[in-house]
């Protein structure tokens, strides 16, 4: 599943803003309350970030609105990525659709939400089994044109998706999961190598389990979608914790320094959400140099023979 890290990120600007954590007032997908997330967001522009990421089911649209606040004056200095096809239907259930219709919609209600006449980077969210890639595709490829997009791409995308897509569209961006613990574009190398696509990875740090702060015996918000989701709940998250602590205990190397340069080794852009400061600082240092490629090496073995 995994190839082993063969380049180095050293700058901020080689991070993307994974806008999830913005949507921490909006209630849905999020992860707990921030205070100050338009100071946040300007305070990583200010380091470098020049590349945000959102989708309109963070926190019911909150995270674009608020993104659309912060960018509002600094529009021409980043680029904005955002996503069709998955929301919140008000009782709290996911809808997912990427029929034409509500393509078309999503975009115009997310170029709203943003404040902004044009997104740089538009994905299709994810796959949907009932509806051909290529009618989303068809929506795009017109506001594309239309200079509402600049960049079309896919998200969390398979290999049959991407071939179809790629028969009508320019797909310049791909994104998916890639940390540690998973790295499905590995998967796609050939077909990602073969027509210049260029990768984002999201889940960089697996929802904090990478970075050490969640523990099996923490106590999530309420606002925090891990007090609750049923797919946090059902998943194997407190058998990944005894995993990192263990081998957190064998290298003098923080595991949120190794999971960040492992997954920028993987992807063009790794997402990072941040809430604070000083997960920006964290962020900051764990890029600034090179965990040796012995110790990455036998970690990424360790992850490769216990998933």
């Amino acid at each position: 599943m995994y190839f082993i890290p063969m380049k180095q990120k050293k700058s901020l600007k080689d991070i993307g803003f994974g806008g999830a954590g913005l949507s921490s007032s909006g209630g849905g997908y999020g992860f707990g309350k921030i205070e100050g997330e338009i100071d946040l967001v300007h305070e990583a522009v200010d380091v470098g970030i020049e590349i945000f990421d959102t989708a309109p089911i963070y926190g019911f649209n909150q995270s674009e609105i608020t993104l659309g606040l912060a960018l509002k004056n600094l529009r021409e200095k980043v680029k904005i990525v955002s996503k069709s096809g998955v929301t919140w239907h008000p009782n709290m259930r996911v809808d997912m659709s990427n029929d034409a219709k509500t393509t078309q919609k999503m975009l115009e209600q997310s170029l709203i939400n943003l404040n902004t006449d044009y997104i740089d980077i538009y994905m299709v969210h994810w796959p949907d089994p009932k509806t051909d890639i290529r009618y989303p595709l068809e929506v795009l490829a017109k506001a594309q044109i239309e200079g509402k997009i600049h960049s079309i791409g896919l998200c969390n995308t398979n290999l049959e998706d991407l071939t179809k897509a790629l028969e009508m569209v320019k797909v310049e961006y791909l994104q998916s999961e890639c940390n540690l613990f998973n790295n499905p574009l590995s998967e796609l190398k050939t077909i990602i190598t073969e027509n210049n696509i260029r990768t984002m990875g999201w889940g960089t740090f697996d929802k904090g389990i990478l970075t050490g702060s969640v523990t099996k015996n923490r106590n999530f918000q309420k606002e925090d979608a891990r007090s609750w989701a049923p797919w946090w709940k059902k998943s194997n998250w407190k058998d990944k914790v005894d995993l990192v602590e263990k081998l957190q205990a064998s290298t003098e190397y923080p595991m949120r320094d190794i999971a960040l340069q492992y997954a920028s080794s993987q992807v063009d852009l790794p997402l990072c959400g941040f809430k604070s400061s000083t997960h920006i600082e964290n962020t900051k240092k764990a890029i600034s140099y090179e965990v040796p490629a012995g110790v990455m090496e036998e970690i990424v073995h360790e992850f490769n023979a216990k998933i």
